[in-house]
């Protein structure tokens, strides 16, 4: 049973992840990262209702870069969690994401990103210089 959404980045370094691809080895570094998941609050799933009519959206320095209806996922929230629960044993606390619209791309040092589904909490991630 699902217990709530809540809204999130799921960040990726895309210089790890391209140096792992053109070696042909796994890229899960490249999600492994700090701050690499920044989430908002969680929402009861029965506060949310349904899943599908809301608009998931990202700005990056103001700028709407991702704007699309989570009715445009590819698959439903029941077909995602039916198929991890055959790879995982899925238990109370796992987080699953997923739901990024069209319009991924780079950050730099300086960005303030927004984003958000509506009826949840949003996020806000300013990215700092690089280590």
């Amino acid at each position: 049973m699902i217990f709530g959404y809540g809204s999130g980045l799921d960040m990726t370094r895309r210089d790890l992840q391209a140096r792992s691809k053109s070696k042909r080895q796994p890229w899960d570094t490249s999600k492994d990262v700090e701050g690499s998941a920044v989430l908002g609050a969680l929402t009861r799933r029965e506060a949310l209702g349904a899943v599908g009519a809301q608009r998931i959206h990202l700005a990056q320095n103001g700028t709407v870069r991702q704007d699309a209806l989570l009715s445009d996922m590819v698959w439903s929230v029941a077909e995602i969690v039916s198929d991890l629960s055959h790879l995982y044993h899925l238990s109370p606390g796992d987080l699953i994401m997923t739901g990024t619209p069209a319009g991924v791309g780079a950050v730099t040092a300086g960005d303030r990103l927004e984003g958000g589904i509506d009826g949840l909490a949003g996020v806000v991630l300013e990215v700092g210089p690089a280590e």
